[in-house]
């Protein structure tokens, strides 16, 4: 049985684009907040969880377009986009998380059987940051088991879906390499925001570590050159080029 990889969106963040790219160019853009699901033969898997309810908007308060912010309603939530493909989100065995701000991690508290996977210097800066405006106890410290990393991890054996360290835009991120049918494909998180992020080696004001950010995208467009098919974190063009309802990615 092949691995099998679906996405969801589960959220929006709408900002500058300078947020991405620094720059000039203060266009707003409305961003997908993704979340994927992996199932292999020995368990089901979720690379991020999207925002969660602390974030949660009425309709009637939705963003306007040039406001900025997070916008998320119940349907969002990443427990409702398994329920609408029949998958029970306590069958969920591992959650790995990018990193630890709320966008993509903020839906753990829907998935409450999983073991959450994180690179150690990850979970130990946001330990020091908590209460700060990147890190929040309430995303990412429920009481779920804790599997701490330090750089690549063979999840199942067989080099199916591996970790791998993708340093900068948190001391400790971390993206997911999934072998397809179709092919390899990274799915990069915020490690690479945008295509146009790869295509001009551009890296992000908001990084923690501008260095390792800028070697990071240099090893992403290595691998993409190679022919590795790059999921970027917060691209609505590409993400329109996904099936995001639960269908298979092939």
């Amino acid at each position: 049985m092949p691995v099998t990889l679906r996405a969801f969106t589960c959220g929006w963040f709408q900002s500058p684009l300078t947020f991405f790219l620094g720059g000039e160019d203060k266009r707003i853009v409305r961003s997908p907040i993704p979340a994927y699901l992996i199932e292999h033969p020995q368990g089901r898997a979720l690379f991020d969880t999207g925002l969660g309810y602390r974030f949660r908007r009425p309709i009637e308060e939705r963003l306007g377009p040039d406001a900025t912010g997070f916008e998320f309603d119940e349907s969002a939530d990443i427990a409702a986009r398994l329920r609408a493909i029949d998958v029970d989100p306590a069958s969920i065995r591992w959650i790995i998380n990018s990193h630890f701000h709320a966008d993509h991690c903020g839906g753990n508290a829907s998935i409450p059987n999983a073991t959450i996977i994180v690179q150690t210097r990850e979970r130990a800066a946001a330990a020091a940051q908590a209460g700060s405006k990147l890190y929040d106890r309430a995303d990412f410290d429920l009481g779920h088991p804790v599997l701490e990393i330090t750089g690549e991890h063979d999840l199942f054996g067989g080099g199916s879906v591996t970790i791998i360290p993708t340093y900068g835009h948190t001391v400790g991120h971390q993206s997911v390499k999934v072998k397809l049918p179709g092919g390899d494909v990274v799915l990069a998180a915020d490690c690479c925001y945008l295509k146009q992020s790869l295509d001009n080696l551009r890296t992000s004001p908001s990084d923690a570590d501008a260095d390792a950010a800028l070697e990071t995208l240099r090893r992403l467009a290595a691998l993409r050159e190679k022919g590795t098919r790059i999921f970027y974190g917060h691209d609505e063009a590409f993400w329109k080029t996904l099936p995001t309802s639960g269908e298979p990615i092939r």
